[in-house]
């Protein structure tokens, strides 16, 4: 395997003023001493039953625990009441009171940790444990890339697979001292002892009384600034820093390793390690690196907050969404990541009227606006006190304003102590699953002080106020007023009992978007696969806001994976529109699951729930149970269409591969029309076993002796790949 160059310098290396000159061709620059992914990568079979925990014949032990202090008993009481003269009546004896039970204090503080393990080049594992009367009451465990944010699980070694929910269940309800004894799962021990290191710290960090003079957890720790130009690992022991290394990061969040790291850039990271070890985040720029200064400080300043047992954040680390001031022609969301009480990834939308993304379809400087906006929110060094109306974009500054406000929202829907209030205050947009309502609510003190309702036309767009019918007026006025006094308990208004709930679901919209608590989902489009076969499978595009289904297409695709449309089967198209209202109707993930098939059509129907199903799946913020894939049978074709790949899932892993040709018409082709190297290919994938993890489920890769078997199977391989991102979740 090839090692990761990173300047390293020790505490007893003097400082060089003329870094920038120094001719590294002679210099001897340490490698990093990457700690290599073998154990995790030799078992890509998974067993067919889920991993046991066993435990390894070395286990790295998490830093020692501080042992709560012992609890003085009261001392019994030693002298002899003086006697006293015998009164006529004789007192009733009285047993000794019973000595009163003392239980130790709690040591740890109540709330939400993410800490880390040790670091290495491909990233770390990590930990969201909530601590409660001093036992992990949930946890979430983090597998990172090098950019710190929690990986898909199916980008992981196979070996993690299975890992996540034995050692999760193995460490809920455990105190500290019990979830280090935890064991481990076979083919997973680095992983799983990192978690482990993670869990220990987050308990370290969770003290009431931090351990006395230990500002660190001992061990290496990685930071990386929020452009991603730079990953930073800083050694510590108990109080001080040891040393320093600097990789610079490919586009992807990737480390750039030795053989493409140009001798430009080694001289760039040597001189950016000197100058953090020595003078850490105060560290003065040389000229004209001031930009890469910037970016290595803030990288450093990540890994030392990692690093910290009181690190004195305010916000709890984690994804984030909200959204700015609404107005009725659309309103902005913002969705965020926060990592040490920073600003480390950002995706801004402009949503139009029906509370759908716009995208390129937005007014031409809004779109111009994204990408720099962006930029601007990550370079602030990104701390929150940073963010200003004057980072606003020339012709798009409304919009500005409303992305800065989303952003500032998200940060204080993170703020590990509320201010007790259920809702932001200003004006929030919100429009029923159907979009026939959308209703702006202006929220003060918890309540609705105001509603301004307006309606939809049959092609989706806001009928103008003098364009209403009287009795359109009529409804929108006593909406207006009744939706203010009485909410979701309004009556009917005018006979327009649809209207009216549609109504009162706008205003439930409006106030889930004023919500200072994120959703269990993620607001979006999210495309989910069921029942694929050999001629074809199910697609369905689930639209999400707060959890709700707000749009749905569903699709019957070819192996081609193009939308037959009406050349489907007659029961199919039929089901399809019955299939999407009662998606829309039921509205919910439990409601979609409950939909009836549609006669004639049940095989399918079936298949587009689970298609919408895993759309959900796609969704969630936090997954309760993290697999790598959904069980089924998935497509996937290639970039030419040429080749259509059924994977076979059970137990969220790949134990099966079926492979296709197809014409240039999309039709599958024959096999007495096949090519000798397309038989051979297709027998060579088709050999997986089905009792554990299939020998091309797994970072597949092109195979032959020849040019052509080569570029067959490279084509197979494609659409293997593809097959396995449409089962992802």
């Amino acid at each position: 395997m090839k090692k990761f160059i990173a300047v390293t310098l020790s505490a007893t290396m003097v400082l060089s003023s003329l870094a920038l000159t120094v001719d590294l061709s002679p210099l001897k620059i340490n490698n990093i001493d990457a700690v290599s992914a073998a154990s995790e990568e030799a078992s890509t079979t998974p067993s067919k039953e889920p991993a046991k925990t066993t435990t390894p014949s070395k286990t790295t032990t998490p830093s020692k625990t501080t042992t709560p202090s012992k609890t003085t008993t009261p001392a019994k009481s030693t002298t002899t009441p003086a006697k006293t003269t015998t009164p006529a009546t004789t007192t009733p004896k009285t047993e000794p009171a019973a000595e009163p039970v003392v239980t130790p204090a709690n040591p740890y503080k109540d709330g939400v940790y993410v800490t880390y393990g040790n670091a290495y080049s491909k990233g770390t594992e990590g930990a969201k444990v909530t601590i409660k009367d001093g036992k992990v009451a949930d946890l979430e465990l983090l597998r990172t890339s090098p950019k710190l944010i929690d990986r898909d699980v199916r980008n992981n070694y196979s070996g993690l697979w299975q890992a996540y929910e034995p050692m999760t269940s193995s460490i809920i309800g455990k105190t500290r001292e019990q979830a280090a004894e935890v064991d481990v799962v076979s083919g997973a021990t680095r992983s799983c002892d990192g978690w482990k290191l993670a869990v220990d710290r987050a308990f370290e960090r969770a003290l009431v009384e931090k351990p006395a003079g230990k500002v660190y957890f001992e061990g290496e720790h990685m930071g990386v600034d929020p452009e991603g130009k730079y990953m930073v690992f800083a050694n510590y022991d108990a109080n001080r820093l040891l040393g320093v290394k600097v990789y610079p990061l490919t586009e992807k969040g990737e480390a750039i390793d030795e053989a493409n790291m140009t001798a430009e850039q080694a001289k760039e990271v040597y001189t950016l390690a000197n100058a953090l070890l020595y003078q850490g985040t105060k560290a003065v720029a040389v000229k004209g690196m001031e930009a890469e200064f910037k970016a290595a400080i803030n990288a450093f300043w990540d890994a030392e907050q990692n690093a910290k047992i009181d690190s004195g954040v305010k916000y709890i680390d984690g994804f984030y969404s909200a959204y700015g001031e609404a107005r009725d022609k659309g309103v902005e969301r913002a969705d965020i990541y926060i990592r040490n009480g920073k600003l480390v990834d950002v995706q801004l939308y402009r949503l139009g009227a029906n509370l759908l993304d716009r995208g390129d379809t937005a007014y031409a400087d809004v779109v111009k606006a994204n990408a720099p906006m962006t930029a601007k929110l990550l370079a602030n060094g990104s701390y929150i006190d940073n963010y200003s109306d004057a980072d606003a974009i020339s012709g798009a500054t409304e919009s500005s304003h409303s992305w800065n406000e989303a952003v500032e929202r998200a940060f204080e829907k993170a703020l590990a102590v509320q201010d007790g209030k259920k809702y932001f205050e200003g004006t929030f947009a919100g429009v029923d699953n159907q979009s026939r309502v959308l209703l702006l609510a202006d929220i003060q003190n918890d309540k609705v002080a105001k509603v301004t309702t307006y309606l939809f036309d049959e092609a989706g767009k806001l009928i103008k106020n003098e364009d209403l019918s009287e009795a359109q007026q009529a409804f929108v006025a006593a909406a207006n007023e009744g939706l203010v006094l009485k909410g979701a308990n309004l009556g009917s208004i005018g006979g327009e009992g649809g209207l009216t709930l549609a109504a009162k679901a706008a205003l439930q919209d409006a106030l889930d978007n004023a919500s200072k608590t994120q959703s269990n989902y993620k607001d979006g489009k999210f495309t989910g696969y069921g029942g694929a076969y050999d001629k074809g499978a199910n697609q369905a595009d689930v639209t999400l806001r707060n959890g709700k289904i707000v749009a749905v297409d569903l699709y019957r695709v070819g192996v081609n994976l193009v939308d037959r449309g009406s050349s489907a089967y007659a029961d199919v198209i039929r089901a399809i529109p019955i299939l999407k209202a009662s998606f829309i109707n039921g509205a919910t993930r439990e409601n979609a699951a409950q939909v009836d098939a549609v006669s004639g059509a049940t095989s399918s129907s079936e298949a587009l729930k689970s298609a919408v199903s895993q759309a959900y799946k796609r969704a969630e913020v936090s997954e309760s149970y993290k697999t790598a894939y959904a069980n089924g049978v998935f497509p996937g074709t290639n970039s030419d269409k040429s080749v259509y790949v059924m994977a076979t899932i059970e137990k969220n892993i790949p134990v099966k591969m079926q492979v296709y040709f197809l014409d240039q018409a999309g039709k599958i082709i024959a096999d007495d029309k096949l090519s000798a190297d397309q038989l051979a290919v297709r027998q060579e994938i088709e050999e997986g076993t089905t009792n554990g993890l299939h020998k091309y489920g797994y970072r597949p890769a092109a195979f032959g002796d020849s040019d052509e078997v080569k570029a067959v199977s490279g084509k197979v391989v494609e659409a293997i790949k593809s097959a396995l991102e449409n089962a992802g979740i």
